[in-house]
C-alpha cells in the first residue's frame, strides 16, 4: 500500500518476496503491475540513521553515472518505530568482467564530485555511515592525511584497546606524511567496503552494492584488496585510465591496515 501511495506511478502491488535479511533487518522485493520491481529493506527499532548513510552513499555512486548503481526512492520512519529504505531491484549476476569493473571503477574515481564539499576538495561524507557493523566517521577536512589519521587510523586503534598496537600505531601516525611526498590527492566518490561479495553485475554492467561511501584517495578503495580477487584484467584496465602513482605499494600497505584493524574489531582476530 505504501508503493501504490507513494509512488503513483509505479502501479499497483503485485507481488511481494522475501531476500533474506541480517540480525537488525529484512530484505524483501516488491513486484508492481506497472513493471517496476522495488527492493526494500526495514529495520526493527532504532533510528533512521544507518539506512540514511546507505541512501546517501548509494546515491553519491548514482550520481558518478559509471557503474550499475539501484536507484533510491525513499528512507525514513515507519509508524510503528521501524525504519525503511526503498530503492530500485536489482538482479545481480555473477561478478562479471574484471576489466570491465576496472574501467567502470576508474571512471566512477575520475569523476567530479556532485557533493558542494567535496567539489571544494574536502574529504569526508555529508554523514557518518559504518563499515561493517563498526561506526565510520566522515567529518569533513580539508587534508588527507589528516583525515586518514583522525578518522580512520585513530578510531579503529581507540576501539582495539591493545596498549602495544596503539604504541605503534602513534608512530606510523607520526609519519604519515612521509608516504605521500610528491603526489597530490583530490578527493573521489570511493565505495569504502570493496571486496568480492559486494561485487556483481545488473544489467550487464558491473555493480557494486553495500557500501561504506565517503569521499577520499582514489588508492583507499582498495584497502580490502586481500579479499576482493583483482585479476591482472582489472589492473591493466584500471591503470589505462588510472597510471600508478610512485609510492602506491607503500600506501596500499596503510589503507589495508585499516580495514585489517576494522576486521579485529570485528571479529577479534588478525587477518592470516
Amino acid at each position: 500500500e505504501g508503493i501504490e501511495n507513494e509512488f503513483g506511478g509505479a502501479g499497483r502491488v503485485t507481488g511481494r518476496r522475501g531476500m533474506g535479511g541480517s540480525g537488525w533487518a529484512t530484505a524483501s522485493r516488491y513486484d508492481t503491475d506497472g513493471g517496476k520491481s522495488f527492493f526494500i529493506k526495514q529495520a526493527r527499532g532504532g533510528d533512521d540513521g544507518m539506512f540514511k548513510g546507505e541512501a546517501l552513499g548509494l546515491q553519491a555512486l548514482y550520481d558518478t553515472k559509471t557503474l550499475r548503481i539501484p536507484k533510491i526512492y525513499h528512507h525514513g520512519v515507519l509508524t510503528d518505530g521501524g525504519t525503511f529504505i526503498v530503492m530500485e531491484y536489482l538482479d545481480f549476476g555473477g561478478a562479471g568482467s574484471q576489466a570491465e569493473l576496472g574501467r567502470y571503477l576508474a571512471k566512477m574515481h575520475i569523476a567530479p564530485p556532485q557533493d558542494p564539499q567535496a567539489a571544494k576538495g574536502l574529504f569526508g561524507f555529508p554523514v557518518d555511515n559504518t563499515i561493517g557493523g563498526t561506526p565510520q566517521y566522515n567529518g569533513w577536512m580539508d587534508n588527507w592525511v589528516d583525515f586518514f589519521r583522525e578518522r580512520r587510523l585513530k578510531p579503529q586503534l581507540k576501539l582495539a584497546g591493545d596498549r602495544e598496537m596503539s604504541q605503534l600505531g602513534d608512530v606510523l601516525m607520526r609519519n604519515l606524511d612521509s608516504l605521500f611526498k610528491g603526489i597530490e590527492v583530490t578527493p573521489c566518490c570511493l565505495h569504502g567496503d570493496l571486496w568480492s561479495g559486494n561485487i556483481a553485475t545488473a544489467d550487464g554492467q558491473p555493480s557494486v552494492f553495500d557500501p561504506a561511501v565517503y569521499f577520499g584517495h582514489s588508492e583507499a578503495e582498495f584497502g580490502m584488496s586481500w579479499c576482493a580477487g583483482f585479476s591482472g584484467a582489472f589492473w591493466s584496465a584500471y591503470r589505462e585510465i588510472i597510471p600508478e602513482a610512485e609510492g602506491f605499494g607503500e600506501r596500499a600497505k596503510l589503507y589495508r591496515l585499516y580495514h585489517y584493524l576494522n576486521h579485529y574489531n570485528l571479529f577479534g582476530e588478525f587477518v592470516s
